[in-house]
């Protein structure tokens, strides 16, 4: 799969209706030509801590530049919408108002009260599960965006295995946005034709999944955690899958390595044809690799299934990069998460862990509520939240007195809960002052205000304690994240340019950092005032700005 998919990709020919030459560049020289940003779904710090002596191809390279090790997520939203759109804003979800995948909006006249993060909820029959795809929520501009304004001929290209990854990265103004919709690669951009390499990467993907694929060898250093592990809430024991499927499966074809290669494949073709890098302005394409977070939740981070999976993607970025190298572009990377994750309780426990545990499943908004509402004698949903943890909304069709009993009884429920580390209040959250201080001595408060919008916050917040899994009933998904501790919180940032030393660094920073520092190194000036991050300092070739 991966050496078709790349074939195919530097294979494809220039579409001149496609390439876009730059016109009326004002690109600092020696600016890089071609920004590529790079996102690992859930490739936690700790993950890369692990794996960093032994990957020795994209990710090795990549290595050999600035390593910020101690990367932060700052926020306590962990999750994939909020972590993306922090990458290339230099903004936290406080400004950039994604507060969460999903939230909650009483106003809606329609039946459906959740939102997607990425969605255009104005549209008709869009829902927060079968919604239309849209940047319409993300409240401030992207490097993409503000580069294309500075630059005429300058593109914005995203490329990802979930749209919610491609719409936060390249943000208002994409020439290209292709992400995987369950079934193959589409876009959200109306009146785009269909580039050929595209169309061409899509017939690549349809042809691999139609066939049968054999379980993957596995390496040696990989054989050590090929232990099968028997978990809690009903599902299939994990740890040493070794991806084999059946012709037409899409959803194993989804959860393994094949996805990022076909991602990445996508990602290359588009490059070649639309000749990226090539022109007077420098161009950006972001790109979001989602196969390691769907691992993660379907297998954990510390089993054979992870394992394989960082050496092929190791693999796969190593070929990535070669096929820029042999283009001739001058490009700068920058690679990163959009949030960590934490390994199953019933392995953490094996591994020294004692108090990992799952969630009680009766700790959820939907049971708290009910049981607030027989308890007061209230009728309806009495509260909205997605899942056990998280923003939690007070109905709004009860009384103004009734609302203030049922949050105020429904936070004692939660509190008393010993799972629960603690809850703030929407007034709590917005008395505080946005964190100054690095993202390493943060309090809780500090991390729950980074996240918190007054638009579309819930009426209090519920926090886990450390090493709960929010996975109850694990006949899906085992595993996942949205914590504010470090284990989701910690990702790793790497910045890799020709030329580069090594720098291996251990200072905390945060990922808002990494816009303000790429658009250092194009001569972008961006106004301090409207983003969170600042210029990084560390990084070889980047002067920054004097603040």
């Amino acid at each position: 799969m991966r050496k078709v998919l790349l074939a195919a990709a530097a294979a494809i020919a220039v579409t001149p209706a496609c390439a876009q030459p730059a016109v009326q560049a004002t690109a600092v020289p020696g600016a890089p030509k071609l920004i590529v940003a790079l996102s690992i779904d859930q490739f936690s710090a700790d993950l890369y801590d692990e794996y960093r002596p032994v990957l020795l191809g994209g990710i090795g390279r990549l290595s050999q530049g600035t390593v910020f090790r101690n990367g932060y997520q700052s926020h306590n939203a962990t999750e994939t919408c909020p972590g993306h759109s922090t990458i290339m804003t230099g903004s936290r979800p406080s400004r950039t108002g994604i507060i969460a995948n999903y939230w909650y909006d009483q106003s809606q006249t329609r039946s459906d009260k959740g939102v997607y993060c990425s969605e255009d909820e104005r549209v008709a029959g869009s829902s927060s599960t079968a919604y239309s795809v849209s940047p319409y929520h993300l409240r401030v501009p992207t490097l993409g965006d503000l580069l294309k304004n500075a630059q005429s001929g300058s593109r914005n290209v995203a490329v990802a295995g979930k749209d919610r990854s491609a719409v936060m990265m390249s943000g208002h103004h994409a020439d290209q946005r292709w992400y995987w919709d369950g079934k193959t690669f589409v876009t959200d951009m109306t009146g785009v034709v269909m580039p050929r390499s595209v169309a061409a990467a899509k017939q690549a993907v349809s042809n691999a999944v139609a066939q049968d694929r054999p379980a993957l060898e596995l390496p040696a250093l990989c054989q050590p955690k090929a232990t099968a592990i028997p978990i809690e809430g009903g599902g299939a024991p994990v740890g040493a899958n070794r991806f084999g499927r059946k012709a037409g499966d899409l959803k194993n074809f989804r959860a393994s390595p094949e996805f990022d290669g076909a991602t990445l494949a996508l990602a290359a073709s588009l490059i070649e044809e639309m000749q990226l890098g090539r022109g007077a302005s420098t161009d950006v394409i972001s790109i979001g690799l989602s196969g390691t977070d769907v691992i993660g939740h379907t297998y954990g981070t510390e089993g054979a299934e992870m394992c394989l999976q960082l050496f092929s993607i190791d693999r796969d970025l190593g070929d990535f990069f070669r096929l820029l190298d042999s283009k001739g572009i001058d490009y700068m990377v920058v690679l990163t998460a959009d949030h960590g994750g934490q390994d199953i309780p019933e392995r953490k426990r094996l591994h020294g862990t004692p108090g990992a545990a799952r969630v009680d499943a009766k700790l959820t908004a939907k049971d708290v509520g009910a049981a607030v509402a027989a308890q007061l004698g209230l009728k309806g949903p009495v509260l909205y939240g997605d899942g056990s943890f998280g923003d939690m909304y007070v109905d709004r069709a009860l009384s103004p007195a009734d609302q203030a009993r049922a949050k105020a009884a429904a936070i004692a429920a939660f509190k008393a809960h010993p799972q629960v580390e603690t809850v703030f209040t929407r007034e709590q959250l917005a008395a505080a002052a946005s964190p100054t201080s690095p993202p390493n001595e943060w309090s809780l408060i500090d991390k729950a205000r980074a996240s918190f919008d007054p638009e579309r916050s819930g009426d209090f917040i519920v926090l886990l304690k450390r090493d709960v899994n929010p996975v109850a009933v694990t006949t899906s998904y085992v595993a996942t994240h949205g914590s504010p501790w470090d284990y989701d919180r910690r990702v790793p940032i790497l910045f890799w340019r020709r030329g580069m030393s090594q720098n291996l660094r251990n200072d905390s920073i945060e990922t808002v950092d990494i816009m303000p520092t790429l658009a250092a190194a194009i001569g972008l000036a961006v106004d301090q005032k409207s983003i969170d991050g600042e210029c990084l300092t560390g990084v070889q070739g980047v002067n920054c700005p004097a603040r």
